[in-house]
């Protein structure tokens, strides 16, 4: 009866077949998830200036197989696989492959990602971008007419796609009458609607024109050329080298005004009268002081008494055929003289003594002398402070001990304890009128 209970548990017999049981849905594996599709560089893909390696990532879970597949521009066959790697991400896997793209591909490329039977697709965009086309507008050097060495006006407005283009770099070039090539002069910078400015020297007749060298965004252009004619006017001239000296100086010494003069073309030019100026410190006014004329190579060499601190410079007039100049200032401070030092009286120590001699450690020694000042051949009593020194026996160093003023007539008495035997003297260092002296020295005995 048990085994019959057994064998109908395990099957049910219908006709000549067997059915199973089917597996309860609670055990059923979970659907692949495909999540986090990611595309780097983000599109577009710009292969404007070359090939460019896009990596493609994305996340699965619930299964450890994946694949995605690329389709090109039009292409309406099966997409193409790439390459895949993978590491573990927590419960996800992460997939990464890589492909290149280059201008030859540009357009809307398809994308599907598989996970077993999930699967998830999209679209992205390789591009190649046009270059701008620019042109110049209202292109100007003015005046047409100038004197050689005048400043003239070169102004214009680029444009790219016919509206303004800023921030680009503008050459501002030139072709001299007669010349093959044009050569950069300056460059400038557009600013807000495409307008651009530079002021440059015209030194010769010819042509200007403005010039865009070609980016990754623009085409190159040119702008139409102007025509600045220049006439011969004056020559120009400079001072180099102006130098006023010494630097400081004492109220009412020497100073010496050196420099040079040349003009345009002839380097230093002889025979031309060029003028000192001076300024005093907070003043506005320039006032003449002296000159010299030029000598070889152009020099000059002038010279004036100092007064006061101040700016010097010099000045050339100029004459019809060449332009006056003026050089740079040169500061000079002026201080007024020290006054000549007072010449001190001498002085001596006279009459020093140190007594009772010998004397017994601990008791007091007695010092006598006198300080005397020359007065015009004479010596005087003086009335100053005087040191009292010591010198141990055996030692080389003397010890200070004390400070003693002497009487109107310059006379010295003071005591001090004697220690130990040794020497003795006075020691007058001198005031504000008066040169110091030392007196002799005097040797004292003493007994333990």
């Amino acid at each position: 009866m048990l085994q019959r209970i057994r064998v109908a548990a395990l099957a049910i017999v219908v006709g000549a077949g067997v059915v199973t049981l089917a597996p309860s849905t609670a055990t059923a594996a979970p659907a692949p998830v495909i999540a986090r599709v990611g595309i780097s560089p983000s599109p577009p893909i710009d292969v404007t200036k070359g090939a460019v390696t896009a990596t493609f990532t994305f996340l699965t879970r619930n299964t450890d197989t994946a694949e995605f597949q690329l389709k090109p521009p039009g292409d309406a066959s099966v997409g193409t696989p790439i390459t895949l790697t993978s590491h573990k991400a927590g419960d996800w896997r992460q997939w990464t492959g890589t492909k290149s793209f280059d201008s030859a591909v540009a357009g809307t490329w398809s994308w599907l990602a598989i996970a077993g039977s999930t699967s998830r697709r999209g679209t992205f965009e390789v591009i190649v971008k046009k270059p701008l086309e620019t042109k110049f507008a209202d292109f100007d050097a003015s005046p047409d007419l100038v004197a050689k060495g005048s400043s003239i006006r070169v102004t214009g407005r680029l444009l790219a796609d016919g509206k303004a283009y800023a921030g680009q770099s503008v050459s501002v070039t030139f072709r001299a009458r007669g010349a093959d090539a044009y050569g950069a002069v300056t460059k400038v910078t557009t600013g807000r609607g495409g307008w651009f400015g530079a002021t440059v020297r015209a030194d010769a007749t010819g042509w200007w024109r403005a010039e865009f060298a070609a980016t990754a965004d623009a085409k190159a252009s040119v702008s139409d050329a102007d025509r600045v004619d220049v006439r011969r006017g004056r020559l120009g001239s400079r001072i180099a080298g102006f130098d006023a000296r010494p630097e400081p100086v004492d109220k009412g010494g020497k100073l010496t005004f050196t420099g040079s003069l040349q003009v345009e073309r002839r380097g230093g030019v002889a025979g031309e009268r060029v003028s000192i100026f001076f300024k005093a410190g907070g003043s506005h006014k320039w006032e003449y002081v002296t000159s010299d004329v030029t000598g070889r190579h152009g020099r000059f060499w002038a010279s004036a008494a100092a007064v006061t601190s101040g700016w010097w410079r010099a000045e050339y007039a100029g004459n019809r055929r060449v332009n006056g100049s003026v050089s740079d200032a040169d500061w000079v401070r002026v201080d007024q003289p020290a006054p000549p030092p007072v010449a001190k009286a001498d002085t001596r120590l006279i009459k020093f003594n140190a007594y009772p001699e010998p004397i017994k450690r601990g008791k007091y020694l007695k010092f006598t002398g006198r300080l005397q000042v020359d007065d015009q051949g004479s010596w005087e009593g003086y009335s100053g402070k005087v040191a009292l020194y010591f010198l141990p026996k055996g030692s080389r160093k003397w010890e200070y001990v004390k400070t003693v003023r002497s009487s109107d007539s310059g006379r010295l008495y003071t005591k001090a304890k004697a220690w130990d035997s040794g020497y003795w003297k006075f020691v007058f260092s001198g005031d504000n009128d008066t040169n110091g002296d030392h007196s002799g020295r005097d040797h004292v005995r003493v007994k333990r």
